[in-house]
């Protein structure tokens, strides 16, 4: 059976709103927040494009690292996602 690989992901709209998230899938994941499934954070910000992700082979690593972000403030969350993609590029646009 091949190892488990666990994804933590931020998204963005185009004006900047934020959304984190944690899966085991990301290519899936990513698929779901393009449906735009009514009632969800994500549809009602169109929340899609991938801006920042860290992969895990632990899941309590990558819970931790959710927990931890998800504690900072705005400013440290963007210094983070400038550090690595300084235009807000959607990482996944050609997958």
């Amino acid at each position: 059976m091949p190892p488990r690989e666990y994804h933590f992901y931020i998204l963005a709209s185009r004006s900047r709103d934020l959304y984190i998230g944690l899966t085991n899938n990301l290519r899936t994941r990513l698929a779901e927040h393009h449906e735009l499934r009514p009632g969800t954070y994500t549809a009602r910000y169109q929340i899609t494009r991938l801006i920042h992700f860290e992969h895990f082979q632990y899941i309590n690593n990558a819970i931790n690292r959710e927990k931890e972000l998800k504690a900072w403030p705005r400013s440290k969350k963007i210094a983070l996602i400038e550090a690595s993609n300084p235009t807000w590029e959607d990482l996944a646009a050609d997958w």
